[in-house]
């Protein structure tokens, strides 16, 4: 138990994740957003900016499409202030302090510059920097926390969730939606269990990037918990560009499950809200193959939402972080993860910080 805050104590904790747009017309603008971060395109903004224009414009027609599927926007929103409400309830229940819990995106509204005016009026005495990404990658977190650190210029001692690839809320939603849409799908035989994380770049890997080790500890932990029903893979989605990607890639996974005779289960393990890459690449996209390859059963394990294990292991985090995460910016693993990066994942700031840790 950690010890209960004073009752004017102000904690803003600060949700960061991806953003999505909130209407056809959002759709090139967020892809220009996106694809200019230097974190996706690693060149100089002279070369960035126009080719982050041509990209935009390019896939805007296809984007629109997918997400005209959706309604005409990104689930990701609506998502995230959910989670944020059922957040924020909780730590209200559970500490002696006003808590406010925000929400930053990335490349859709709300923008960290945003948000961050709202935390500066907030005037709080600590905040809480929490990733919706349970994985650390340069990609993602790092990325927010950039935009972040520039954005923010109010009070309050920061501390920066790192990662919580283990924590043992996360593991156990992830088991309990796996079990439940078996269930669902009529407890089916002959399956192999997928879990399907955004692929990157491999030299994104090669640089240190710590996310491919942490998304695959966490679907061993998973596999773990559900027992020995089924065999298991990690597998990788969403390429784009020319680039070699870490694989195997979640269609090459399909495929083989077909050629052994087996159906699926795919959990979105990378994945805490519903978006584009879940409803329409899985959902539709991968499911079309799947038939095609003579899959009989494809089951889609739907992503954790608000899923009450999931929420209170956040709430852990918050908790974890206020009384032992790195103040100021720095960034640490939170201790119920029970997670170490080896030292040669060099692109992982807590592995950096703990340099006399043996790989």
């Amino acid at each position: 138990m950690v010890e209960q805050a004073k009752a004017d104590r102000r904690i803003a904790v600060v949700l960061f994740n991806l953003g999505g747009p909130d209407s056809l017309k959002a759709v090139q603008p967020f892809l220009f957003n996106l694809f200019a971060d230097p974190a996706i395109i690693a060149a100089p903004a002279l070369v960035r900016y126009p080719l982050a224009a041509l990209i935009s414009t390019t896939r805007s027609k296809m984007a629109r499409g997918n997400y005209a599927r959706m309604g005409g926007a990104s689930p990701l929103g609506p998502g995230t202030r959910a989670q944020a409400e059922v957040l924020q309830a909780i730590l209200a229940d559970r500490m002696d302090a006003e808590v406010k819990v925000f929400i930053a995106m990335r490349y859709w509204k709300p923008l960290s510059d945003e948000t961050a005016r709202e935390v500066a009026a907030f005037a709080p005495d600590e905040i809480v920097l929490l990733p919706l990404y349970p994985q650390f990658s340069t990609t993602t977190t790092a990325s927010s926390a950039k935009a972040w650190t520039k954005a923010y210029r109010g009070p309050g001692q920061v501390r920066s969730v790192c990662c919580y690839p283990l924590q043992a809320g996360l593991v156990e939603a992830h088991a309990i939606a796996i079990e439940q849409a078996w269930e669902d799908a009529g407890k089916p035989s002959g399956l192999r269990l997928l879990f399907s994380a955004h692929g990157l770049p491999e030299q994104v890997i090669e640089k240190g990037d710590p996310y491919q080790v942490q998304v695959e500890a966490l679907a061993e932990a998973v596999a773990g918990k559900i027992g020995q029903r089924w065999d298991w893979k990690v597998c990788y989605q969403s390429r784009v560009g020319p680039m070699k990607w870490i694989g195997p890639s979640t269609i090459e996974a399909i495929e083989a499950a077909g050629r052994d005779g087996l159906g699926v289960v795919i959990d979105p393990i990378a994945f805490v809200s519903e978006h584009v890459e879940t409803l329409v690449e899985l959902d539709h996209d991968y499911a079309v193959f799947a038939r095609s390859v003579s899959i009989t059963h494809y089951i889609r394990v739907p992503a954790l939402g608000v899923q009450q294990d999931f929420m209170e292991g956040l709430a852990d985090v918050v908790m974890d972080a206020l009384t032992t995460g790195v103040a100021n910016g720095g960034a640490a693993p939170q201790p119920g993860s029970a997670y170490v990066c080896p030292n040669r994942w060099g692109g992982c700031p807590s592995a950096v910080m703990r340099e006399g840790i043996e790989p």
